[in-house]
């Protein structure tokens, strides 16, 4: 019998002899009883949840200074081991030669952090090198693979496995890898786990992530290891961390969370044109591409200081409708002013970054999610013809006043949904611009006056172009 009924008819029971007390006393008596019963056919079960391991570490709370710092020593000791189990500039040593294809960029990098030269790896490979040669591209089959391994050391055992053997086999008809691409990615392997390494120590939480403080002062304190930046003022710092933070939240953390995870970080190619400032020989031209370049972030927050004509570190609407060539529509610089954040109806610098990161990199996903977001007037998740006509209006309105006859917006629109190709032949979703990869033509038509006349007459420049390359052909 149920051990719930039993109770319940106990209870039931009339018993004249028993006060109220005795009869609870009997009621928890009777209730014990069977319950220690029903437990104890739960005894295999509880065994079986206590030999689960705990997976889950309650983080110190702030009045914890004791645990805090515990925390903080731990972790520090065990990124330390991690550290130790590297390869060091004695075991990785080669001599930089001039007939050793690998990427510049990385390479210089990659020696500057680590050696100026890299000596026992490759003299290993280099010794065991299967001929024929590839050009100058010494190979090297699986059993001499395994010779190097076997002398190479502890610490280099886990590059030579099967897998990546295997992973690094590619066409040859002996079946061998080039020596140079598995130093490549040794080399990578390294470095990666040295940044991660280097990155954790900036992790205050221990979760694997970085806040915008942290990531601040992991690149304040990189400032000066960077030789590209040596010419910054010191009074240029916080702005120059706070362009360069930008770049990595902008695109890193699209749902504005406030952080961003380690292993994006480095999956991310930023870190790398960071530390692309450590080569003292960066040519110009790759300064001025590299937004982390002292040239790029002073041009940057020079613009700013320019468009803030009041000199109130901030910016109007009226101040930001002069950027660039000063042809963007009000109809845009007002969705800005209403769904970004602004100070009394102002912009500051963080906001500022983020503006021009969206419009410098019109191709990209996070890019066209900032400007979709502003579009997207009736939060809708979608455009539809209203929304296009809503903005081209103010095109064709810039149009009439520089003196140009109106294109007819059902000429544009039937352009941009052909352009587009979306799902629903009525909406435009986010993803539907992203896929077609045509979203930086279509923001650049609805937004900015110049960039709709570039691309109505795209036929003409190009034709144009054509004659002034001829013309200087023959001269």
């Amino acid at each position: 019998m149920d051990w719930k009924e039993v109770l319940r008819r106990r209870l039931a029971a009339p018993n004249s002899k028993k006060n109220e007390k005795e009869l609870k006393e009997e009621e928890m008596d009777l209730f014990t009883k069977y319950y220690t019963e029903w437990k104890g056919g739960r005894k295999n079960a509880n065994a079986f949840y206590k030999s689960i391991p705990r997976f889950y570490y309650r983080l110190p709370a702030e009045d914890e200074v004791l645990l805090q710092k515990l925390r903080e020593e731990s972790r520090a000791v065990f990124l330390q081991r991690k550290s130790r189990e590297l390869l060091d500039n004695e075991e990785l040593q080669v001599r930089i030669e001039k007939n050793v294809n690998v990427n510049k960029g990385f390479f210089v990098v990659f020696c500057m952090f680590f050696c100026v030269t890299f000596k026992n790896l490759w003299f290993l490979l280099d010794k065991h090198q299967t001929p024929p040669m590839i050009g100058e591209e010494a190979m090297i089959n699986y059993e001499n693979f395994l010779k190097v391994g076997e002398k190479s050391g502890p610490k280099c055992k886990q590059f030579f496995m099967a897998k990546v053997f295997a992973k690094l086999i590619h066409t040859d008809p002996y079946g061998r890898i080039s020596i140079m691409q598995f130093f490549n990615y040794v080399m990578r392997k390294v470095w990666l786990h040295q940044t991660r390494i280097g990155l954790s120590l900036y992790d205050v939480a221990g979760q694997g992530y970085l806040r915008e403080s942290d990531l601040e002062n992991y690149i304040l304190e990189l400032i000066p290891t960077l030789p590209q930046l040596d010419g910054l003022e010191k009074s240029f710092y916080s702005f120059y961390v706070c362009t360069a933070v930008r770049k990595f939240f902008f695109f890193l953390d699209p749902l504005r969370t406030g952080k961003i995870k380690i292993q994006d970080i480095l999956a991310c190619s930023f870190l790398d044109d960071l530390l692309e400032l450590r080569d003292e020989e960066l040519s110009k031209e790759s300064q001025e591409t590299n937004w982390f370049s002292a040239p790029s972030a002073l041009r940057v927050y020079g613009q700013y200081l320019n468009l803030d004509k009041d000199h109130n570190g901030m910016l109007s609407k009226e101040e930001l409708s002069r950027y660039g060539t000063a042809t963007m529509t009000n109809v845009f610089l007002d969705r800005v002013f209403q769904e970004c954040l602004t100070y009394d109806g102002e912009m500051d610098y963080k906001t500022y970054l983020d503006f021009v990161l969206a419009l410098e990199n019109r191709k990209e996903p996070a890019a066209l999610q900032y400007i979709f977001k502003l579009l997207d007037i009736e939060n809708r998740g979608y455009l539809n013809v209203f929304s296009l006509n809503y903005f081209f209006r103010a095109i064709q309105e810039l149009m009439k006043i520089h003196g140009q006859d109106p294109v007819s917006f059902q000429d544009v629109k039937d352009e941009i949904f052909d352009m587009v190709k979306p799902k629903d032949p009525l909406k435009i979703s986010l993803q539907d611009l992203i896929s077609s990869n045509q979203g930086d033509t279509v923001t650049t038509i609805l937004i900015d006056l110049n960039g709709f006349w570039t691309y109505e007459n795209r036929e003409a420049l190009v034709a144009n172009d054509n004659e002034n390359t001829a013309d200087l052909e023959d001269t």
